[in-house]
């Protein structure tokens, strides 16, 4: 069963770039899924697809993912849309295409089943036609590579309600993305509408021979693409404007927008001479690299982009702050507190290339790593959540100490386990032991002292007496384990 209530089944309709992409995000999130793709090619592409969103989800979200959930491929759109919560189509930008498989498949979906189209420009109500409860179709249109993008765009047609935008937002947020309710039907949408603006520039640049393609490229990535990432257009143009914000803004640069900078209202004729060009600049652009070299660098730089919004708290990083404290919730709620007579085992990881040293052996940092996110699971066993931290409650780490015992190499299957050693109404004493899982050897032990605290009055603070009566059933549950070997140890002391 799905960690998302509601939501353990989803009906796939094309499985190309955008519909794998929103097969790993599905899947990673711990929902099945049905998909329908007439390629027989579908499995390899798609399987190629999810192996790089794994690898790319695990390397940005530092919570635990559910069990994954599992793909089948189906033989037609009708089998693809029976037993499911939710549909998403992701065909070819046909609007003939579109309408049969829609058809096809909500005839047989059940009537509260909502379905998403991840058309980037074709209008809902001319999808609509020929729907079983056409009511219940939006667009919610993504951004590639969906696995790590954020955002979707929902817009309704003449004949979708309320409750099936509302549905689709439930959707979307669960998994990860930030969504935007577009007000009016409209061609393109926002987002591609403001894209096309710049790609219409683009192709004249290239055309008048003023820039090249990799120019083109650096204008954006170099300069104005780096603060749209976290602001967008408007709010930057208001912080150009000083104390006096946009008005000032528009006073002074408002005159520009008659000179005639922008060929908006105009398109270079897509001559062969205009497209190899285009085509021969691109593919110096890109030199030798192949396509899937290109969607793992694209892959981590947005990585390292959303990490560094992650720690400011700001724009998409606060969505994926929001998404892993659901992962958080949901694989802790997975686990039972009591599973056995001995240490909670509450975390597995495998050993990414990128926590690895020169020598190919985690680096040092990441065992605290796996020891401070095994905390954060016990955290949420024993009901520090999303909610308890919005409650302005918390525990922080005052010490921690970390024992090395093995190597592990880039590659391990590692599990860590937890024992609670002593807690008191302000305190939590815990020791967490790191082990590899192909031979039970331990790599690694670690042990933390946390102090609850009142995070707005910015002072210790005795925990809630739900959070007390979960740590003292685990205590009564571990009270008859031996105390670790390493338990309290200090630098230099011999080892056990």
């Amino acid at each position: 069963m799905s960690p998302i209530p509601g939501l353990d089944r989803v009906g796939l309709l094309g499985g190309g770039v955008i519909g794998g992409a929103w097969a790993a995000r599905f899947l990673l999130n711990g929902v099945d899924v049905q998909l329908y793709d007439p390629d027989p090619e579908a499995p390899r592409k798609v399987g190629e697809v999810i192996a790089n969103a794994r690898r790319a989800t695990h390397k940005l979200v530092s919570a635990q993912f559910p069990t994954e959930g599992t793909l089948t491929f189906v033989a037609t759109p009708e089998e693809a849309a029976t037993g499911v919560d939710f549909v998403q189509e992701s065909a070819p930008e046909r609007i003939e295409m579109k309408q049969e498989l829609l058809g096809r498949a909500s005839a047989v979906a059940g009537p509260h089943v909502v379905f998403g189209s991840s058309t980037s420009g074709l209008l809902p109500t001319l999808m609509q036609q020929g729907m079983t409860h056409p009511e219940r179709l939006v667009v919610g249109h993504p951004f590639n590579p969906v696995y790590l993008m954020p955002l979707v765009e929902i817009v309704g047609g003449e004949q979708t309600s309320q409750a099936a935008k509302d549905r689709a937002e439930q959707v979307y947020t669960a998994i990860g993305m930030h969504p935007l309710h577009v007000r009016k039907e409209i061609d393109g949408f926002v987002a591609d509408r403001m894209m096309e603006a710049l790609w219409r520039e683009a192709l004249w640049l290239i055309n008048d021979g003023v820039a090249t393609a990799s120019e083109i490229d650096d204008a954006i990535r170099f300069g104005p693409g780096l603060r749209w990432s976290f602001m967008g257009t408007l709010l930057v143009y208001r912080i150009a404007g000083g104390e006096a914000g946009m008005r000032h803004f528009m006073e002074q640069f408002g005159p520009s927008l008659k000179w005639p900078w922008s060929k908006l209202m105009d398109t270079p004729e897509l001559t062969d001479e205009l497209l190899e060009t285009i085509v021969s600049q691109s593919d110096a652009q890109a030199g030798t690299a192949t396509i899937r070299e290109l969607e793992v660098l694209r892959d981590d730089c947005l990585i390292s982009v959303l990490h560094g919004l992650r720690g400011v708290g700001y724009g998409a990083g606060e969505t994926l702050a929001r998404y892993e404290r659901q992962l958080f919730d949901r694989v802790g709620h997975e686990v039972p507190l009591l599973t056995d007579d001995g240490p909670l085992r509450i975390y597995e990881r495998t050993v990414p290339p990128e926590w690895g040293d020169y020598n190919g052996h985690m680096n040092d940092s990441r065992f605290f790593q796996v020891a401070s996110e095994s905390g954060d699971r016990l955290m949420r066993l024993v009901g520090v959540d999303e909610a308890y931290l919005a409650g302005r409650h918390s525990y922080y780490t005052v010490e921690s100490h970390i024992n090395f015992g093995a190597q592990a190499k880039v590659g391990d299957r590692l599990y860590a386990t937890v024992q609670l050693l002593q807690h008191d109404p302000k305190r939590l004493h815990y020791f967490c032991v790191i082990h590899r899982a192909d031979d039970d050897g331990v790599v690694a032990t670690a042990e933390f002292m946390l102090l609850h605290v009142d995070t707005a009055a910015g002072k210790a603070s005795p925990a809630s007496d739900a959070i007390i009566a979960k740590l003292d059933e685990l205590a009564a549950h571990h009270k008859t384990l031996p105390k670790p070997a390493n338990a309290s140890r200090h630098v230099g002391q011999p080892r056990a």
